[in-house]
Order: structure tokens, then sequence, then C-alpha cells
């Protein structure tokens, strides 16, 4: 089995709320929904072409292995490393996100801005800590360059978005 595809689904809603994320606060409309619908897609585009950037590193490595069966299993074993911590980082998320829709509003606001205020500034340390994983399961170094570049590229989403689509909105 391989951690490719749950790392892109990941990967992909990560960048879903990154286009989110570049938009929220752009709007004074009460009703935003489509607007804010259409900034998730956005995300989502722009993160569907960065993550072909490690994919691409993937394969490269791959084809330059001298061993391509060990390179093969050293990177599975590696997005394993990478997988966890990033697993554990979305859980405190989704749990952040469920408090916000269950709660009555004073308490699900508070959920949010204790949550996934921080949380959003801790993303970096999340990927840092999921190219640490990778090593330290066993991924080498060429884990460690193509979790590297994964996790550049979903950390690039969010200001390309806002560069591409409402640096002039303020």
């Amino acid at each position: 089995m391989t951690p490719a595809v749950p790392l892109a689904l990941l990967g992909l809603v990560d960048s879903a709320f990154s286009g989110f994320r570049a938009y929220a606060g752009r709007d004074a409309r009460i009703r935003k929904r489509r607007a804010a619908v259409r900034a998730a897609l956005r995300g989502l585009a722009v993160g569907a072409v960065l993550l072909a950037a490690p994919a691409l590193a993937a394969v490269l490595v791959l084809l330059t292995a001298s061993d391509r069966a060990r390179t093969r299993h050293a990177l599975a074993v590696g997005g394993f490393g990478y997988l966890l911590p990033l697993c554990v980082f979305a859980a405190v998320v989704l749990l952040s996100l469920a408090a916000y829709f269950v709660l009555p509003f004073r308490a699900g606001t508070f959920a949010v801005v204790v949550g996934l205020g921080p949380l959003t500034l801790l993303r970096p340390l999340a990927v840092g800590a999921a190219c640490l994983g990778a090593v330290l399961n066993g991924g080498g170094w060429c884990a460690l360059l193509v979790g590297a570049v994964a996790g550049a590229a979903v950390l690039c989403v969010e200001p390309l978005a806002h560069r591409r689509w409402y640096r002039d909105a303020q």
C-alpha cells in the first residue's frame, strides 16, 4: 500500500482551505457562500497544479535511483512517516471545525479563534514535523526531498491565490 493517495487528498483538502483563507475577510456581504465556494475551488486548482511538483520529484528520484525497489520502499516508508504528523494535525483541525458547527454560536466562534487561528500559523511547523517523520521512519534523503517539495507546494497555495485573485480586494 502506498501513502501517495491519502497524502494527495490531504494536500488537496488543505489547498481548498488555503483558497478560502486567501479570500476570507475580503467581502463584507452577509451572503457570500458562492464566493467562498469559488475561493475554495480556486485554492483547489492551484493546489492541484502545485502538487504535481512532489509527484515529479518522486518520479525523478525513482528514475535516477540505482536500486529502484529499495528507493520505492524508502519513499513508501517515508510517506507513512510524513502522513502521521499531518493526520494528527488534520484531526485537531477537524475537531475545531466540528466544535464550530456543533456548539452554540459564541462557543463555536471561540473554538475557531482558539483552534483554527493558531493552527493556521502552525502549518509550517506541521510540515516540518512531517518531514522529520519521513526521515525518522526510515525514508532517508529521498523521502525528505519529496516531502519538502510537497510541503513547499501546499504552503504556497494561499499566497499564490491571494496574489492572483485577492490582492486588490483590500
